[in-house]
């Protein structure tokens, strides 16, 4: 070995095929204390750069991942609140709805028919009140103008919750002298009204309020203001036998009594009552036997022949 490899100082030959140092000016001016130092320390600093590139580019690769530089700032960029003296925004106004989103002359309509609706309903649940409550000063001095408003819409009763309700059926059957087309006086047999009422609501899911209710009203109507000898009691006799009347003058047009063009002359309504049998197991003994009311023949006006026909076809 020479002296150049012995020593921390000594110069370390480029690889090459000779293995000796280039000739120049910078080998031949320079000294072996001064030029092989800066030499090691600058390929130490090279050699260590290299190294930490070579192990980041290795940790990136294992990773998958670029690595992206890191900010050190210490503040970070904050939003600027704004000022004591800022205007705040107005709350967003909701849209009127209702009677209020109405133009003024419909608004003033409106509250003019919610009144009058208010007060209909208020006399009607007073009338009401003093139609089933007992008797009082009220309705002794204003009983009359309480049963016009009551009757007979908006009756009331109490059997619903009687300790003995009813227990009978009541057929209301008439039959009717009728002029035919040659003049002649002919008397129909009596139709069962009740029964055909009773069959047009079998079997029908929704049968209306006057196929259940209108002649069977229109019969205790008339009981309630008639004594047991078809004398009328009170200032409503009079109307109720008019009311009955109407009504079975509709139904035997309906029905066609006396055939095409025979006209009614008159009318006889009666009820047949019978009573429900009891229950197995109950020991009480009722009679089978139909009773029969029957009233008196009605001479009918013509006013009520052409009305009867006037409804019968409009419905």
């Amino acid at each position: 070995m020479d002296a150049y490899d012995e020593g921390s100082k000594a110069r370390h030959l480029p690889d090459g095929p000779d293995g000796f140092l280039p000739e120049g000016p910078a080998s031949a001016g320079s000294t072996p204390d001064s030029t092989p130092c800066a030499d090691q320390e600058s390929t130490d600093q090279e050699s260590t750069d290299q190294e930490s590139t070579d192990q980041e580019s290795v940790g990136e690769e294992s990773t998958g991942q670029e690595s992206v530089p890191q900010h050190h700032d210490s503040q970070a960029p904050t939003a600027q609140a704004p000022g004591p003296h800022a205007p705040a925004a107005d709350p967003p106004v909701p849209a009127p709805t209702g009677i209020a989103s109405l133009p003024l002359r419909s608004q003033i309509v409106a509250a003019l028919a919610l009144a009058v609706v208010a007060v209909v309903a208020c006399v009607h649940l007073g009338m009401v009140f003093l139609h089933v409550a007992p008797s009082n000063t009220v309705t002794k001095q204003h009983g009359r103008a309480i049963d016009d408003w009551i009757y007979p819409e908006f009756e009331q009763n109490w059997k619903l919750f009687a300790p003995n309700p009813l227990q009978q059926n009541i057929d209301v059957q008439v039959r009717a002298q009728v002029r035919g087309a040659d003049g002649g006086i002919t008397e129909t047999g009596w139709y069962d009204l009740s029964a055909l009422d009773g069959a047009a609501i079998d079997g029908n899911l929704l049968p209306s309020h006057t196929q259940q209710n209108e002649l069977r009203r229109a019969w205790d109507f008339y009981i309630g203001t008639h004594d047991n000898d078809n004398h009328p009691v009170g200032l409503r006799g009079d109307l109720s036998q008019r009311y009955l009347r109407r009504i079975v003058l509709l139904r035997l047009d309906r029905e066609g009594a006396g055939g095409k063009g025979a006209v009614v002359e008159s009318v006889q309504v009666r009820s047949r009552t019978t009573n429900v049998p009891p229950p197995k197991w109950s020991e009480e003994q009722v009679s089978d036997t139909p009773v029969l009311r029957e009233l008196p023949w009605w001479t009918v006006p013509e006013e009520d022949v052409t009305d009867a026909r006037t409804e019968a076809s409009a419905g």
